[in-house]
């Protein structure tokens, strides 16, 4: 029994000091988020029990190599023990338990980061190799910049252009991947003003690590006044606008204005001009013909491309005026 007790005090010890250890490099950033609430407290209960788990194993491991090592001149046999039915029972029934209750908690907390608030503000983010995009359909204007109200929730309303990518601010201690074809939510509520970066969690290809974005929490006064600018410097001519969202969407990547032959076929003098289809048929490229290359891009693949290089996802990214804006810049490239 003494040894019980002694290798019972040195576990409590030893899980205090891991963490308490733990605890001083600051494993996690500052939290900003509402949400994050519970995510940290799940988190310090996953701490205290890596720290109890491995103070479990360690403490009568080595307690073992000190106190039962064979002594000098002895040569007999150690005691024979036999195996303990109760103790594999406990050693079964209480992590079940644990496990059981951990489930719990993270359910909890799931449900929490997932409270819906019906007031709260929607932002769409468009995310494609390798760029964010953040738009604000209250206010009809887009941001290469997440700017977001301190104390507010917010409703993120996210879809990928390619292939999947992953947003993730790590003070705001959620992260959620983007599926191309789908539109997922992520709901947050920043409560501490600052600068953070928002990254792609997801592998997504040659650039992932360029593919970050600023993030500013604001006051209320300072992102109304933001939004106020945003507006104000808005292009008005549909031209204007369109160049705009070329550059937002990233369309420079695969089309040239200058004649210059890129993944897609260039944008300069194609406007009612001839086009000629892999299916060796011949197109004329009117407003109709570049709505359709917009919103299904693979129903008419031009000669010398290659077929599904194009996200066939602007259709649900785009509205129909954002569309007819679009088209109205390529008309303008004469």
């Amino acid at each position: 029994m003494k040894h019980f007790i002694i290798i019972a005090v040195l576990v409590i010890a030893s899980t205090l000091a891991i963490h308490t250890g733990l605890g001083s490099i600051g494993l996690l950033p500052r939290l900003a988020s509402a949400q994050g609430v519970s995510i940290d407290q799940l988190f310090g209960i996953y701490t205290w029990a890596i720290a109890f788990v491995f103070s479990l194993i360690i403490v009568p491991l080595f307690y073992s190599f000190v106190v039962f090592r064979r002594k000098k001149g002895e040569t007999g046999d150690g005691v024979y023990m036999e195996g303990s039915s109760k103790l594999e029972i406990a050693w079964t029934l209480l992590p079940l338990i644990a496990v059981l209750y951990l489930a719990y908690l993270g359910a909890q907390s799931l449900s929490e980061t997932r409270r819906v608030d019906p007031s709260a503000m929607v932002v769409k983010v468009i995310a494609e190799q390798w760029n964010w995009q953040f738009q604000y359909p209250d206010y009809l204007f887009a941001s290469k910049s997440l700017y977001l109200p301190v104390g507010q929730q917010v409703d993120l309303q996210m879809t990928s252009l390619d292939v999947t990518h992953s947003f993730f601010v790590p003070e705001f201690r959620l992260k959620q991947d983007i599926l191309p074809g789908r539109t997922v939510d992520l709901r947050v509520t920043p409560t501490l003003i600052g600068h953070y970066t928002v990254e792609c969690a997801q592998l997504c290809g040659k650039n992932h690590t360029t593919m970050v974005a600023d993030v500013y929490v604001v006051t209320n006064a300072d992102f109304q006044a933001w939004a106020k600018q945003q507006v104000a410097n808005a292009p008005k001519d549909p031209v204007l606008i369109g160049e705009q969202l070329a550059s937002l969407y990233g369309c420079s990547v695969c089309h040239s204005t200058d004649g210059s032959k890129k993944v897609g076929p260039t944008w300069l003098h194609l406007y009612q001009s001839s086009v000629a289809l892999s299916d060796g048929t011949r197109v004329t490229a009117d407003a109709k013909y570049l709505n359709n290359s917009i919103t299904d891009p693979n129903s008419q693949i031009v000669s010398g491309f290659s077929p599904n290089v194009m996200p066939a996802t602007f259709a649900q990214a785009l509205t129909l005026t954002q569309i007819q804006d679009l088209i109205a810049y390529i008309e303008s490239l004469k």
